[in-house]
């Protein structure tokens, strides 16, 4: 058993202004993003330029921050909105989900994409391999604030919290979302241009399967949100949301299978 050391999740003080563990993992996953976008605007054949990596980065913060807090109230906050009228609007009081800053940077891609008249399915794919590190930095950010535990076990890596020993879900996740699903994903980008069978689509339906393979069985041993427990049978509200998203990944995978030709995509 390991004794969470109950971190200050404030990180640095002055005066009125206070900067937040949190803030700063969100920072460095946006910089993350931003250079492994540059790092595949680099590549020999890339159609995509830095300037063109600046943008799209920003239409990517913008999607996921109004899309994780959107999400998050329509997906787990909306009996808290029922209470209080102003709940979406008081994001120092926490509250993101992955799935709603999944879907609020798809539609900022695809914003992004009509306006610089570019393939959505090239910008998606071109996109896929750029969340590890923001995925990865994110759950580091839930363990700093102490939030997100999971179930009560036995294991010897377990944290003690508030008298209980419990699963440290959010770096289980850290690992799996930012490590294990980013390594799929750039290893089907490499194998797949090298081989000759990427096809637009490719990288787009496999982050989605990967990364809803992985949260979902992940989600076993993490504490669903005590405001919703359980929605169907043992399963949470992140599960149905990783279901749909293995779904639309599989589909994503048939329409590109049934492609013919190859694009390269930065």
């Amino acid at each position: 058993m390991l004794k969470y050391p109950g971190f200050n999740p404030i990180a640095l003080e002055i005066g009125p202004v206070k900067v937040h563990w949190y803030g700063i993992m969100y920072l460095l996953g946006f910089a993350g993003g931003w250079w492994l976008a540059r790092l595949r605007a680099a590549r020999p054949g890339s159609t995509w330029k830095a300037s063109d990596v600046d943008d799209l980065i920003f239409y990517n913060m913008l999607g996921v921050i109004l899309g994780g807090r959107i999400g998050y109230v329509l997906f787990y906050g909306l009996g808290f909105w029922a209470k209080d009228i102003w709940y979406p609007f008081k994001i120092w009081e926490g509250g993101m989900s992955f799935h709603g800053g999944l879907l609020g940077t798809m539609a900022a891609m695809a914003l992004y994409a009509w306006r610089q008249r570019r393939n959505l399915g090239d910008v998606f794919d071109f996109t896929a391999p750029l969340p590890a590190l923001g995925l990865f930095f994110g759950r580091i950010g839930n363990f700093i604030n102490g939030e997100l535990w999971g179930k009560t076990t036995t294991v010897p890596w377990g944290f003690e919290v508030n008298g209980q020993v419990r699963h440290p879900s959010q770096l289980y996740e850290a690992v799996g979302e930012g490590i294990i699903v980013a390594a799929i994903v750039w290893w089907v980008d490499a194998k797949s241009h090298a081989e000759g069978w990427y096809r637009p689509g490719t990288l787009t339906a496999t982050f989605l399967i990967a990364y809803g393979v992985v949260r979902f069985g992940l989600e076993f041993t993490r504490q669903p949100d005590a405001q919703l427990g359980f929605i169907l049978g043992p399963l949470s509200m992140g599960q149905l949301l990783c279901l749909a998203m293995i779904l639309v990944g599989v589909a994503v995978a048939a329409w590109t299978g049934r492609r013919r030709g190859k694009q390269f995509v930065g």
